[in-house]
């Protein structure tokens, strides 16, 4: 008996403390009237790090993104390839997955758009690192969006 594969939906679930850690190296480098560190990846004020904990672990395959925007308007999902906390290591843009996952809804429509290529690509990479990763962190920038990443397994 052949075994069909399951889908799995993993909500992208926003982590307060990690973004509140990371809002605090922003705090105190403005503090310090301090630069960041070469290459350092600062939060934006409208940024926050969300977590994907991945139950299963082999076998997955990318199917989808299911993103649902309330209103028109635009949000960019941006993997990091480490794992990290702000207070062991800064976030460095050379951490940071290319391409982003872009998605945008327009005035009256009732679908959202994407570059479909960019968001395969990045939904493929991001399977790849849930190898050998039990959890993975991205940014988003704060708004009324709901988001699922759909595997197979």
């Amino acid at each position: 008996m052949a075994s069909e594969a399951a889908e799995l939906e993993l909500p992208l679930v926003q982590d307060a403390q990690l973004t509140k850690c990371m809002k605090l190296r922003v705090q105190s480098l403005q503090q310090r009237n301090q630069k960041p560190q070469d290459g350092e990846k600062l939060l934006q004020a409208n940024e926050f790090v969300y977590r994907v904990d991945f139950s299963h672990q082999h076998k997955l395959r990318f199917l989808r993104w299911n993103i649902r925007l309330e209103k028109p308007g635009k949000v960019t999902v941006t993997g990091t390839s480490q794992l990290w906390t702000p207070d062991l290591t800064n976030l460095m843009r050379r951490q940071l997955l290319e391409p982003a996952a872009v998605f945008w809804k327009k005035a009256g429509a009732q679908e959202v758009e994407c570059n479909e290529a960019d968001a395969l690509e990045f939904g493929e990479r991001l399977v790849e690192l849930a190898k050998i990763r039990k959890v993975m962190y991205f940014l988003l920038p704060f708004g009324p969006l709901k988001t699922l990443l759909q595997l197979s397994d």
